[in-house]
């Protein structure tokens, strides 16, 4: 078997997963590209994450609408 028909069939396996198992396999895969971790980017990411929840839950940041976002997205994909 090729290994394009190899990762095919791969990939038809992991589409019946359910969504639990697909986004774990779809973690492990990104992991196995770039294997070393930076302990110290983890945690600011995780703080930043947090913070930015915290403020999203406080209602201090009401976020942007989604058909701006969009918009704004469509914008930056145009100029390519």
């Amino acid at each position: 078997m090729r290994d394009v028909t190899k990762a095919r069939q791969l990939l038809e396996d992991a589409l019946k997963l359910d969504s639990d198992e697909r986004a774990e396999l779809a973690a492990e895969l990104i992991e196995s590209l770039d294997p070393e971790t930076d302990d110290d980017a983890e945690a600011a990411w995780a703080a930043e994450i947090e913070r930015r929840a915290a403020r999203a839950r406080s209602g201090e940041d009401p976020g942007t609408p989604w058909p701006e976002v969009r918009e704004r997205l469509q914008r930056g994909l145009a100029k390519r």
